[in-house]
């Protein structure tokens, strides 16, 4: 087995135009970054399977599991892998005709960016299996495509639920990386839970422009906790790093974040996550697409009780957080639990409202 990683050099193009871009010099030097890393060996395999993150690695999140899990899988069923990062959405499309020219048998990629280049490149390419993680549903469905939802709001209206019983002000924080709809969604879902227990509680949110920038998460979120929050949901991948470092500062404040590789960031702050775990997708995803009855053109949307969303304490907060709000987490746990039953059984709605 072997993993390279492949970094897009950075463009200042305007992206609606970016497929006239690939068309001139940006694209011939993707094309040539792409050809120098995968070499002419890599063409040769056929039984290639390649995760292509637009977001960097050391993330303590959503693309280190899922390399991780990759790693993972192809030494339980001997394939040749690859994790390319794609920084630039200028080479999307480039990076992804060049795995299907490869002979890559699976093409894994995230986030919502990519949904036009698959579009683009998948029908091109027959026999290699495309499946995008955090996408909608293409309309119409492309034969070989596979998309995947994460109904991630319900895991933060539980969060929401959580930190109104634990908050001593009654003041709560979201942070998200961009302003879409799917996060919109989750801040919205986080505001009802918390009111569906106070009513008179306060829910702010704020985004910090990028999934990759922990100094800017560190200035929001230490400019939310001077204004009296206690309590900060994060949808914001490595930007939750500057979060945590923010709610470090000062004993009493929670994070409630979203992988359980951050639990050792915050041993004080991170109470809780609504983890989403990228890596248990893409497992499961890749393991579907090495069988026979791999079902192309279809969506799945995943929500709890997959194994893939759910939300938790941390037990790391569990040992060393202050020992009132342990005992306060305690004594509503049940609480999170009847309303996850809920959800799972119909019995509580949640809404997907995307509107801020």
């Amino acid at each position: 087995m072997k993993n390279s990683t492949v970094k897009s050099q950075p463009r200042s193009s305007n992206l609606i135009g970016r497929r006239r871009v690939l068309k001139g010099a940006g694209g011939l030097a993707a094309i040539g970054l792409a050809s120098t890393v995968f070499g002419t060996s890599a063409f040769a395999q056929s039984g290639m399977v390649a995760l292509v993150h637009t977001q960097a690695a050391g993330d303590n999140g959503p693309v280190d599991s899922m390399i991780a899990r990759l790693k993972q899988l192809a030494g339980e069923r001997g394939f040749e892998y690859r994790a390319v990062y794609a920084q630039d959405p200028a080479t999307y499309e480039t990076i992804f005709r060049t795995l299907g020219e490869a002979g890559a048998s699976v093409v894994i990629s995230t986030f919502p960016g990519v949904s036009e280049p698959f579009k683009a490149v998948a029908p091109q390419f027959v026999n290699t299996k495309w499946i995008q993680l955090f996408g909608d549903a293409f309309d119409p469905a492309i034969d070989n495509v596979v998309t995947v939802s994460y109904d991630y709001y319900l895991g933060c209206y539980l969060s929401g639920i959580f930190a109104a019983n634990l908050s001593q002000t009654g003041k709560l924080g979201f942070i998200g990386g961009i302003s879409i709809p799917p996060i919109n969604a989750d801040f919205n879902a986080f505001k009802a839970g918390a009111q569906s227990v106070r009513s008179d509680i306060s829910a702010v949110a704020a985004f910090a422009g990028s999934f990759q920038d922990p100094a800017k998460g560190l200035e929001i979120a230490n400019q939310m906790y001077t204004d009296g929050i206690d309590f900060i949901q994060t949808d914001a991948a490595a930007t939750d790093g500057g979060i945590i470092a923010a709610a470090n500062e000062k004993e009493g404040r929670m994070v409630s974040a979203l992988d359980p590789a951050q639990y050792e960031l915050g041993p004080a702050s991170v109470i809780s996550i609504v983890g989403l775990d990228f890596g248990a997708s893409l497992y499961n995803e890749v393991t579907k697409a090495l069988g026979d009855d791999w079902a192309g053109g279809t969506h799945t949307a995943t929500g709890l009780g997959t194994g893939v969303i759910d939300f938790m304490r941390s037990p790391v907060f569990q040992e060393q957080g202050p020992e009132n709000l342990n005992a306060r987490a305690t004594e509503v746990w049940a609480q999170i639990e009847q309303a996850k039953s809920g959800i799972l059984d119909g019995s509580v709605s949640v809404p997907f409202n995307t509107e801020i």
